[in-house]
């Protein structure tokens, strides 16, 4: 039996007029966008269509645009019922939906806060992140991470072999990159990002989530979602909902995510929503 495994993208995949696609989709894609703009109290389908590139960076935009997109594309496609799902980082609240876990106007909710939140923790622990490739082993980048005592870094994605992000205070991640540089790591380089996604940094948005998320009801999913916290299967609603509140201070495993469904027998996987950047990571796992 071939097994049927969805993944959706997180943060960074949103694109300039990523709204037109979901017109072409008819009445009921119209609809859900309609719903979107009610629910959030202004008109992010506007912003998908015409708003400029530094419009759909603003986290309150970004993260329920990408939401949006994912969701209405996987709703509105009629995919086949899914045997797996799985999200990176934002991405996770799309494959609660793919998988009836959350229904699209609570997912949606939830994103909302959860983008307002982490724009006020970033606001309250200013910090960043950097992207690392060509070192030795996960292991060494960990190690150099826990060397530094004074400061908060911490891995925060593992994207695919070769790919880790840290993620920490603004002094800490400039000192990671010294101390990986002078260890050999080939390229240590600053994101373009608003803060210290998936660290200690963001324990303030984490304790604003987890009371909307105590306060909106979580159905039994269809089938599995391997959770970032994990990356391992989980069909209970309370675990779920645990896992969903640890996401934003834990790192993002995907690397090992992609490899337990794969072992679970996912023979292929369909991304879903904007860009092809989980397409490319997954290559790197597999290949």
């Amino acid at each position: 039996m071939s097994i049927t495994a969805y993944v959706f993208p997180g943060q960074g995949s949103q694109f300039k007029g990523m709204g037109a696609e979901l017109l072409q989709k008819g009445a009921f894609a119209n609809d859900l966008l309609q719903q979107a703009d009610k629910l959030l109290g202004f008109p992010l389908s506007e912003v998908m269509l015409h708003g400029s590139e530094e419009d759909l960076k603003k986290t309150n935009v970004t993260q329920p645009a990408i939401f949006v997109h994912s969701v209405v594309h996987f709703l509105a496609g009629a995919y086949p019922a899914p045997h797996m799902v799985a999200g990176h980082s934002l991405g996770e609240f799309s494959a609660l939906v793919a998988c009836g876990c959350l229904d699209f106007a609570s997912a949606l909710r939830l994103v909302s806060i959860r983008a307002a939140a982490m724009q006020r923790a970033c606001e309250l622990n200013p910090g960043t992140m950097a992207a690392v490739m060509g070192y030795t082993s996960e292991e060494q980048v960990e190690d150099i991470c826990r060397s530094i005592t004074d400061e908060v870094v911490v891995p925060a994605n593992y994207n695919a072999p070769g790919q880790l992000v840290i993620s920490g205070t603004l002094r800490g991640i400039d000192i990671a990159i010294e101390k990986l540089k002078a260890a050999g790591v080939k390229r240590a380089l600053k994101l373009p990002v608003g803060g210290a996604f998936h660290s200690p940094l963001m324990q303030s948005a984490a304790s604003e989530l987890e009371t909307a998320i105590h306060a909106t009801s979580f159905n039994q999913p269809r089938c599995p979602i391997y959770q970032n916290y994990t990356a391992a299967p989980e069909t209970d609603p309370e675990i779920i909902r645990r896992n969903l509140i640890a996401q934003l201070t834990a790192p993002v495993r995907w690397t090992q995510t992609i490899r337990n469904m794969s072992r679970d027998g996912a023979s292929a996987f369909t991304e879903i929503g904007p860009g092809k950047v989980l397409t490319g990571l997954i290559a790197k796992i597999c290949g």
